[in-house]
């Protein structure tokens, strides 16, 4: 029995259950909301399967004032919005035919069929609205064991879709515990060429999903064994560094990023960044993160607190720690050494301990040394801002005179030249 989920006896989920129920009709919440409450964790999507068709889930909706969608009647599902929550309401389903990712279904009032035709076991239950869970799988006892296991055959559900090889390792990754159960591995081993029929927007969105999940280190490190990176991001990756960046971000206190340890992962200089975006069409605020961090993060090594100044000032605050937690990753230190811990947990948290100020030099400054409006004064102005970064961003006035009076002198002199 569910009996601690409190969706199921009042609020959104429960009015949709008590509408579809009853007149010889059956509905229950199933997947992932049923696995999750099992496992005390948030139930994210609430899906609800059904043994009403379609045009019966429509016509109790429209008679209870329900807003009904029908984002995918054709294939049984249509989202009933109650209390601003949308619920995708499915009709059982089983396949009479399958041919990669598209199969023809036909509705049917068997819960044992409905449930064979999911990915994993701990996705095959279902509750009805009494708090009964429903297990035809052996979900239960995979849920115990922390085990994510194909329903039947693995070969055949990974033929089917070859994105659940994803799935299984970010459902390890999120669920699992231990080894990845070996049956289903052999299996996504054997079928791995499949991956490259994937769309890219698809390898994404997974890929993005496991790398933040709480086992997603030994999920990575079996997917870069079994041979499945290569694929998906074209070229090495670095498993240590990827490690080293999950301890980074615990140690900073910072909630994992699927990008920052994309980078970490597979990420040395900006043609990886460039290679790995292209492939898995990364939007243009991850592309360009991914990018920044691959960009020379070497040189944020070594440093005093001068030139971490400096880097902060001119790469700004994310940029700034994004790059130098990469740099950290891939230096090799481990977060038990005292430099390790020292040096980079010092820069890293420069940006709470000072804020850059703006650059105080003006054109009107140069102007009126005799400096001319054009090139030649955005010229000056960049010498003069690399001599205050130089000088550790003075602020008194005698300061900044003296840089300006330098810089124009400078200028003249070279320009002569």
């Amino acid at each position: 029995m569910l009996i601690d989920a409190p969706w199921l006896k009042s609020g959104a989920a429960a009015r949709v259950l008590a509408l579809l129920n009853g007149d010889g009709e059956e509905a229950r919440v199933v997947g992932g909301a049923v696995r999750n409450a099992l496992l005390k964790i948030p139930p994210g999507d609430i899906d609800i399967a059904t043994t009403a068709l379609p045009d019966e889930v429509v016509r109790r909706a429209k008679a209870a004032g329900i807003k009904c969608v029908p984002t995918g009647i054709d294939h049984g599902t249509v989202t009933l919005v109650v209390d601003a929550h949308p619920f995708e309401v499915t009709t059982l389903r089983e396949d009479t035919e399958t041919y990669g990712r598209k199969a023809k279904v036909a509705f049917g009032r068997d819960w044992v069929r409905d449930a064979e035709r999911r990915d994993f076991t701990i996705n095959g239950l279902s509750v009805d609205a009494d708090g009964l869970v429903h297990d035809h799988v052996g979900g239960l006892a995979d849920i115990e064991a922390r085990r994510v296991r194909f329903i039947g055959d693995a070969a055949q559900r990974i033929a089917e879709d070859y994105l659940r090889i994803l799935r299984f390792f970010r459902m390890h990754a999120a669920y699992g515990a231990g080894h990845p159960d070996r049956t289903g591995y052999l299996a996504c081993i054997a079928g791995r060429a499949g991956l490259s029929s994937l769309s890219a927007e698809r390898v994404r969105m997974e890929m993005l999903k496991l790398l933040v999940a709480d086992g997603a280190k030994g999920a990575v490190t079996a997917m870069a064994d079994a041979g499945l990176l290569l694929t998906i991001v074209g070229g090495v990756t670095y498993n240590g560094p990827f490690a080293a960046m999950i301890s980074a971000e615990r140690a900073l206190g910072l909630a994992p990023d699927p990008v920052r340890r994309l980078a970490a992962l597979a990420v040395a200089v900006t043609e990886d960044a460039k290679r790995v975006a292209a492939r898995l069409r990364l939007s243009n605020a991850e592309n360009k993160m991914l990018d920044s961090m691959g960009h020379r993060w070497w040189r944020l090594a070594g440093m005093d607190e001068l030139r971490a100044r400096q880097r902060l000032y001119r790469l700004g605050e994310e940029q700034y720690r994004d790059r130098l937690m990469l740099a950290w990753a891939r230096s090799g230190e481990s977060q038990d050494t005292d430099y390790g811990a020292a040096y980079w947990r010092e820069f890293a948290t420069l940006p709470q301990r000072w804020t850059a100020p703006k650059f105080p030099l003006r054109a009107a400054d140069f102007i009126s040394r005799g400096i001319a409006e054009g090139p030649a004064l955005g010229h000056v102005l960049t010498l003069a801002e690399d001599a205050w970064l130089a000088a550790d961003f003075p602020l008194a006035p005698a300061a900044l005179a003296a840089i300006a009076d330098q810089t124009v002198t400078r200028f003249n002199r070279d320009h002569r030249l």
